[in-house]
């Protein structure tokens, strides 16, 4: 039997590994559409992306059996503008675009939930000010960003002027190529008035951070699992990602009853998806953060090390038409955890751990996997899709029997990863 020739955007040497790890593997060949350079960093030229992938499968000599890609946008909306003309499987890209426009989708929310924090439109025009009804803690962020970029937790009017000024600044390199994916949809009059440029506030929430993932095959909306998200102590920066979460069983259940409720009205279909929660373990709220019309890639390996199958597997039977069915609980490992990493001040990069180092801490802690982010000479700054607070140095997977055993496991990591900064480097 010929393989099958699965187009994955933005393919990188690590998400291969993972994906040749999915079962039955060997009946698909894997190629790479576009590169994480060229749909990750600096300015998004989509048009032109579009067209370059578009003549890549047009030029390729076989038959094409899915397109598929687990990246932010401008992956989101590529893969169902590449699938459609071609008849293959995909989520509706009205869909999509209603799950990423946080306004929107905010909107669309609200007709199926009581709970949503307060949001409104800050106009980036002119004198800009709270939404009438809001008062300070909030956060603002632009209606469409990469993970947390511009994203800026604001307590007054001097941090709220600071804040709208780097959105401003910012905000064109993702919202003017959303809004070319905003004119291929029917939007609502209010939608289509705010555009992709704009500003969201939203209420503060507050609680522990969680996450479901899942995906929705024919209609049906499956929730995969619940991860929680953990800060680094009072940093809204994520110090790991763990799965399974370890919150109360009525919390986890409250999640996934809320996932399958929204995921509904999004219309999400043949599609991953991850939805980002707060939740109040006093009062049992649970809010839901943002929804995301794909998986997470970082989730990967949690789900090989806990399930025995990485969640890529899911993408690739969507894209194929077929029910993806994971299983559960048949890997190695009763936890498993994405941690990162980080350093909260600027500097460039002047030593970063060998390949030795890494392979030697690898093989000495069982369950442990190391990327380093920044290469010898970087400055921290100039790495694309950083958060606003802090800067990844190493992204750091974590397989252990147990919450405790992960913890120290990675605490030997930190102290065995040897970096060094120059603050003072201009």
């Amino acid at each position: 039997m010929d393989p099958i020739d699965v187009f994955v955007i933005a393919l990188d040497e690590g998400n291969l590994r993972t994906l040749e790890q999915i079962p039955g593997a060997e009946r698909y060949r894997f190629h790479s559409l576009l590169s994480v350079a060229e749909t990750q960093e600096g300015q998004i030229p989509i048009e032109d992306l579009l067209h370059k992938a578009q003549q890549e499968l047009d030029d390729f000599d076989g038959a094409i059996g899915a397109i598929v890609g687990f990246w932010d946008f401008p992956t989101t909306a590529l893969v169902p503008m590449l699938c459609a003309p071609r008849g293959l499987p995909s989520a509706d890209l009205g869909a999509i675009v209603k799950c990423e426009h946080k306004y929107w989708s905010r909107v669309e929310q609200s007709k199926v939930l009581d709970d949503l924090p307060k949001f409104g439109i800050v106009d980036l025009e002119g004198e800009p000010r709270l939404p009438e009804g809001m008062e300070y803690p909030v956060w603002l962020k632009p209606v469409k960003s990469f993970s947390s970029e511009l994203a800026f937790h604001v307590d007054d009017d001097q941090e709220f002027a600071g804040a709208v000024g780097q959105i401003r600044e910012g905000v064109s390199r993702v919202g003017k190529p959303f809004e070319f994916v905003l004119d291929q949809v029917d939007l609502p009059a209010e939608i289509a008035d705010i555009g992709g440029q704009a500003c969201l506030a939203e209420e503060t929430l507050t609680g522990v951070q969680a996450a479901t993932e899942g995906y929705v095959y024919q209609g049906e909306v499956v929730v995969n699992g619940a991860l929680d998200s953990i800060d680094y102590p009072g940093s809204p920066c994520f110090l790991r990602h763990q799965y399974p979460s370890q919150l109360p069983p009525a919390i986890v259940a409250r999640m996934a009853d809320i996932s399958e409720r929204v995921i509904a009205r999004m219309g999400l279909t043949n599609s991953m998806f991850s939805i980002e929660f707060f939740c109040d373990l006093e009062t049992g709220r649970v809010s839901v953060l943002e929804i995301n019309p794909r998986h997470s890639q970082s989730h990967a390996d949690l789900f090989l090390a806990v399930d025995g199958i990485p969640n890529h597997h899911c993408m690739v039977r969507l894209g194929l038409g077929l029910n993806p069915d994971l299983p559960r609980g048949r890997g190695p490992y009763e936890i498993a955890a994405k941690w990162y990493y980080r350093r909260f001040a600027d500097a460039v990069v002047q030593r970063i751990p060998t390949t030795a180092e890494i392979e030697a801490l690898q093989r000495e802690i069982p369950g442990v996997t190391i990327e380093v982010v920044p290469a010898e000479g970087d400055r921290l700054s100039d790495a694309p899709a950083q958060d606003s607070y802090s800067y990844e140095l190493a992204d750091i997977f974590i397989g252990a029997d147990s919450e405790a055993e992960m913890t120290r496991k990675y605490q030997r990591c930190i102290e065995s990863l040897h970096f060094e900064f120059d603050e003072a480097a201009e």
